[in-house]
């Protein structure tokens, strides 16, 4: 079987056994990727880009190494290796624990339950919950939905397409690095530099195919490219500033402005001005668009594998 029919069915395979099983709660192959860059970090840990950037390297690279070898050893077989990209999609991809646990924080919201809302909030992102009312958490949830559309399902088909399995994997491997040890602590700052920079990278086809996705898929196709040209480039992040802008502006809401993260307060750029602001009932609609989005990419990206091997021939 050719491999881009592998990718296409296995892919499809690995989406719809996220839907149907979403991720086990215990044992998940992310969860025990990040265990061991844990001990690689424990080894490695230098206050020093250098000792971070051979983190980034042992950790990643031994991914992408790992789904090259599982690849290799089920090339004679087209079902095992249809059955390896599905169960390897299945393994990176998130979307439907990513609308699990954005319904459930949207749950305690409408119950009027902002403790639990608040206790939640944490499965989902990093903002500091005790400093949100109800309406804040409803931003900071689309926010996250927004932004986990394309690091847990876009940008993962992307490099599968390119890739395949490596890609799958590797993909995952960088972006599971930048949330262990990408962020800006004083632990971090230098150590974690290089997979920062990496995951913005990596990051950078799929944030854009979510945005265009988003704009294609959402109520306001006008509103979401508005937003994106006029507001994205002011978000600290070249990958989520799009993503986050083309849902503001495809839901007609307001993101940005003052977050908290681990006691840091920061002032971010208003996400499409003229929206209003987000109400509770505004996760599900983001939580729609978003699974309307990755089976969009998922078409996209079967298709960009033909043309890959097309161009190859």
């Amino acid at each position: 079987m050719r491999a881009d029919r592998v990718f296409a069915y296995g892919a499809a395979a690995g989406l719809l056994g996220d839907l149907l099983l979403g991720d086990p709660r215990r044992g998940h192959p992310v969860a025990l990727f990040g265990r061991a860059a844990g001990a690689v970090e424990r080894v490695l840990w230098r206050d020093h880009r250098g000792w971070g950037a051979l983190h980034t390297v042992v950790c990643a690279g031994g991914a992408v190494a790992f789904g090259a070898a599982a690849t290799r050893a089920v090339r004679t077989s087209p079902a095992a290796s249809v059955a390896l990209t599905g169960a390897a999609t299945w393994a990176v991809v998130g979307g439907t624990s990513l609308a699990r646990e954005a319904r459930s924080i949207a749950r305690a919201l409408e119950a009027g339950d902002l403790t639990g809302a608040r206790a939640r909030l944490p499965h989902l992102c990093g903002r500091d919950p005790q400093a949100l009312d109800a309406d804040g958490i409803a931003r900071a949830v689309v926010e996250s939905v927004a932004e986990n559309t394309s690091d847990a399902v876009v940008g993962a088909l992307v490099w599968g397409a390119v890739g395949g399995v490596p890609g799958l994997l590797g993909f995952r491997a960088v972006n599971t690095l930048d949330a262990m040890v990408g962020h800006k602590s004083p632990r971090y700052r230098r150590y974690g530099w290089a997979s920062a920079r990496l995951d913005d990278v990596a990051g950078w086809p799929g944030a854009r195919l979510t945005a265009v996705l988003a704009a294609l898929a959402g109520p306001a196709p006008r509103g979401a490219v508005r937003a994106w040209r006029a507001d994205a480039a002011q978000h600290p992040s070249p990958n989520a500033g799009p993503v986050e802008a083309s849902f503001a502006g495809a839901l007609g809401v307001r993101l940005g402005g003052t977050l908290s993260y681990g006691g840091r307060v920061e002032h971010r750029p208003v996400l499409n001005g003229e929206g209003r602001a987000v109400a509770t009932h505004d996760i599900e609609r983001a939580v729609r668009l978003s699974r309307n989005v990755g089976l969009l990419a998922l078409g996209v990206s079967a298709a960009g594998r033909f043309l890959i091997r097309g161009r190859g021939r």
